[in-house]
């Protein structure tokens, strides 16, 4: 045991393992699985000043090896932008074994900064990693050697990794949808009612919609504030049975799952509030005297707020947003627009109000206070904006 406990590491190994341990541990970066990938170590985090940092062991002893690898990094990218529903992604490589005829120095690589590190006090000559990482040479002061800096270094990523499983876990855990059933018994509720109302179970007339909270134009653009409630209420009403079921199938479908990632609160918010900006966003564009109900607008910020978080958590439902959510999107839209009797506006704003309203709200373990500031600004400005449209243009 004592032998092996004295297995010593090279220099650059030692490195290695501090600058993981560092990003891992410290910044919450995330091992990246590439196939192919020899002495180099990929780190992503999606929400870092650098998205991509790449630890690089391999021997690279001049200049046309670093071009090669520059080049290959950028390949790599490109793929890892497609996955992550990214535009642009700066990446961070640092090199622990640059021959000595290599020299980084007045080399520009677009979006990839370069760092050559022999020692962990090289870290400090590269600005554009110490103002990204203003505490990371504290990493010379890990005491631990050898086969002990190895032990530590797994036991604290694993630790780390623990953590993220739970909160996983607790995210993606299903619970029993409460709201979701609550919505869809009010819809079912009222559409019974002026059904009754209206002598007619199949198909229900504008008046009868109006006397139970429909959205009229003509109110709202009257500058009539005392109407204003129709915004919400309108929500909830179907003007016929195949309506009322077919938003009914997709609330349900769709309605768990948000509610299980948000949680109930959050996801009561983004239901109703998709709900009205979609409403706002019609009644600032349309022009006619009409008579608007329907919980598919709601619906379509229930799909921008998955959206929303499929992007924070596209590790997991990278795949299943881009072959089903985004097709169903553009499916849905291409119907509105095809269909003569169906409000698109609403749609289109539920859509850009699920976006706009989850960030303000935030995802859990994943949205940090600036981004729910900034959700919430930019939710406010839409909405000054379509009320200006609706009442001072």
């Amino acid at each position: 045991m004592g032998d092996y406990m004295n297995i010593t590491l090279n220099k650059n190994d030692e490195i290695v393992m501090k600058l993981l341990h560092y990003f891992i541990t410290i910044q919450g970066y995330a091992p990246v699985v590439l196939h192919g990938a020899k002495d180099e170590i990929w780190l992503e985090k999606s929400d870092g000043d650098y998205k991509i940092i790449r630890i690089v062991s391999n021997y690279i002893h001049n200049d046309e090896q670093l071009n090669f690898d520059i080049f290959r990094t950028k390949q790599i990218l490109k793929r890892i932008k497609r996955k992550m529903f990214s535009f642009k992604m700066d990446a961070l490589s640092i090199f622990v074994n640059l021959g000595d005829n290599v020299n980084l120095k007045d080399k520009d690589f677009d979006n990839i900064k370069c760092a050559d590190v022999k020692e962990i006090s090289d870290l400090s000559k590269y600005s554009f990693i110490i103002n990204k990482f203003p505490n990371i040479l504290e990493v010379e002061t890990v005491k631990e050697e050898g086969i002990e800096l190895f032990i530590k270094l797994t036991d604290d990523i694993n630790k780390k990794n623990f953590e993220e499983t739970k909160k996983a876990e607790d995210v993606f855990s299903k619970k029993t949808p409460v709201m979701t059933y609550i919505f869809m018994g009010i819809c079912i509720i009222l559409y019974i009612l002026s059904a009754l109302y209206s002598s007619n179970f199949l198909e229900l007339r504008p008046g009868v919609l109006y006397k139970f909270g429909a959205l009229v134009n003509f109110n709202m653009m009257s500058k009539d504030v005392t109407q204003l409630y129709r915004l919400v209420t309108s929500v909830f009403l179907h003007g016929g049975l195949i309506h009322l079921i077919c938003n009914m199938y997709s609330l349900y479908i769709i309605g768990p799952q948000l509610e299980s990632f948000f949680g109930k609160i959050k996801y009561t918010i983004i239901f109703i509030g998709s709900g009205v900006i979609g409403n706002l966003l019609s009644m600032a564009f349309l022009q006619d005297t009409y008579v608007s109900v329907g919980a598919s607008g709601a619906i379509f910020g229930l799909l921008g707020a998955l959206l929303y978080f499929g992007y924070h958590y596209r590790v997991y439902l990278s795949g299943v947003i881009k072959s089903q959510i985004i097709p169903l999107i553009v499916l849905n839209l291409a119907i509105g627009f095809i269909g003569t009797s169906i409000n698109n506006l609403a749609h289109i704003g539920g859509l850009i109000g699920g976006v706009l309203v989850s960030m303000a709200v935030g995802v859990k373990y994943k949205s940090a206070k600036a981004d729910i500031v900034n959700g919430i600004i930019m939710t406010l400005i839409f909405v000054v904006f379509l009320i200006y449209m609706i009442f001072f243009r």
